[in-house]
């Protein structure tokens, strides 16, 4: 599940970059988007592994909404991070919300304990809210890592969540 906000006035925001990474994999595997209760879902082959992509239409704060039905167990969860410099890419099992109100959601909803695909994109510069920052326009450090988030995708699902944190959480 990629997290972000439905409506054409966030596509390209820093808090959509979930919607970007899972559009990226919907391209590269033929993926066709139709609703599904309150998500788009594009089912793809990933290797050998089927899988929906999904966005949900509930908006950020009610994202949890969107997956029920789905064991933690199943899920990849790609989300923005200011905590990370932008254009970064991590991946994470369980860990706390930080003030992620996506994340928070999933946590009521579901538990905490999923793999998340995290990608960085600062912190907002001093005198610019939090709120207004992760809904302003993404940079081309944060364009970039998008087909990278992809791969941290792909990995998690072809050679498990371990090996897509080995590799792509080493420092260069």
């Amino acid at each position: 599940m990629g997290l972000g906000n439905p409506g054409r006035s966030y596509e390209c925001t820093r808090h959509n970059i979930g919607f970007l990474v899972v559009d990226e994999l919907a391209s590269r595997y033929g993926g066709d988007w139709r609703s599904k209760k309150k998500a788009e879902a594009a089912p793809v082959s990933i290797g050998a592994a089927n899988a929906t992509l999904l966005k949900p239409t509930t908006y950020m704060n009610n994202s949890g909404v969107a997956l029920a039905g789905y064991k933690l167990e199943q899920i990849v969860v790609v989300h923005d991070d200011l905590d990370l410099p932008a254009g970064d890419v991590r991946v994470k099992v369980g860990g706390g919300h930080g003030g992620h109100n996506g994340l928070r959601s999933i946590f009521q909803h579901l538990g905490k304990d999923f793999v998340r695909v995290r990608v960085g994109i600062g912190r907002p510069p001093v005198g610019v809210a939090p709120v207004d920052y992760v809904l302003g326009r993404i940079d081309s450090a944060i364009k970039e890592a998008v087909p990278r988030a992809a791969d941290a995708v792909e990995a998690v699902i072809e050679k498990g969540s371990e090996a897509a944190m080995n590799h792509f959480n080493t420092r260069s």
